[in-house]
């Protein structure tokens, strides 16, 4: 991410003006997109306040932790809840189910780095070159997250989950911008590590714990996992209005006036 820079009003704004806050379906575009500084963390007030409950995330059972212990998950829910926060459109990641996300892929193959070459030398990389450092995700994350606690509880006296909004998104810049010290770990990239992942969690299929009840599938109007759209490639110009499909709900698609034709049906191969 960028550094932080003042927000200059547009044209036509008095200098004592504020500029319009983008909503949050705009931020989110925009970080999907990978546009740099997309958090808006400086100059752009927080997000609205939630309704305190949104029923169409509230439903799911709560699922076992496989990797974050209680602290781990509940700071892991906090810092979700500001990355991205419920408001007047709708449930945010805590909401969602991000950290439930991240606790399975924490606890499975990727979490243990099998997608990683780990020979070394571990040198600094470029941007282009990605992730350069020796930990696995599973440390990373366990490291990252008890040198932040850590941090936040010597200076404020008590945990980041029990801080103002304001002061949480304050410790979120300071991380972001490296300000602080996770030796040997670099503050900032493990930030990236959360905002992507919060992200991957938000608009991953809910097959995976995330995105529960496709709260973030609704939110920019993707369908899902439909096997197929043939009944609407012809409709131009037509707003798609069906409701998303995860891939544990996809079904082939059936024909109009008819069920789908079998295997030996129709000239197969035999």
């Amino acid at each position: 991410m960028n550094d932080q820079r003042p927000v200059v009003p547009p044209a036509g704004l008095a200098a004592d003006e504020s500029p319009p806050v983008p909503g949050r379906r705009s931020v989110l575009k925009a970080l999907t997109l990978g546009v740099p500084g997309a958090l808006a963390v400086s100059g752009v007030p927080a997000m609205a306040q939630a309704p305190a409950s949104h029923p169409q995330a509230d439903s799911a059972a709560p699922v076992p932790l496989r990797f974050f212990n209680a602290q781990e998950a509940a700071l892991m829910d906090a810092i979700a809840a500001r990355l991205i926060p419920a408001d007047e459109l709708g449930p945010g990641a805590k909401e969602a189910g991000v950290t439930h996300f991240l606790d399975g892929q924490l606890a499975g193959a990727w979490g243990a780095g099998d997608h990683l070459y780990r020979q070394g030398p571990f040198m600094p990389g470029t941007p282009e070159q990605g992730y350069q450092l020796s930990f696995t995700p599973a440390e990373m994350y366990r490291r990252g997250l008890a040198a932040f606690d850590a941090a936040v509880r010597k200076k404020e006296g008590k945990a980041y989950e029990q801080l103002a909004e304001q002061d949480q998104d304050a410790w979120l810049v300071a991380m972001q911008k490296g300000e602080l010290d996770f030796d040997p770990l670099p503050a900032e990239v493990f930030f990236q590590a959360l905002l992507e992942g919060t992200l991957e969690g938000f608009f991953s299929d809910p097959l995976y714990g995330g995105n529960r009840n496709m709260v973030g599938w609704q939110l920019v109007g993707f369908p899902g996992a439909y096997a197929s759209f043939s009944n609407d490639i012809e409709r131009h110009g037509v707003a798609w209005q069906g409701k998303p499909v995860s891939i544990a709900q996809a079904r082939g698609h059936q024909p109009a006036g008819g069920s789908a034709p079998s295997r030996n049906e129709g000239g197969g191969h035999g």
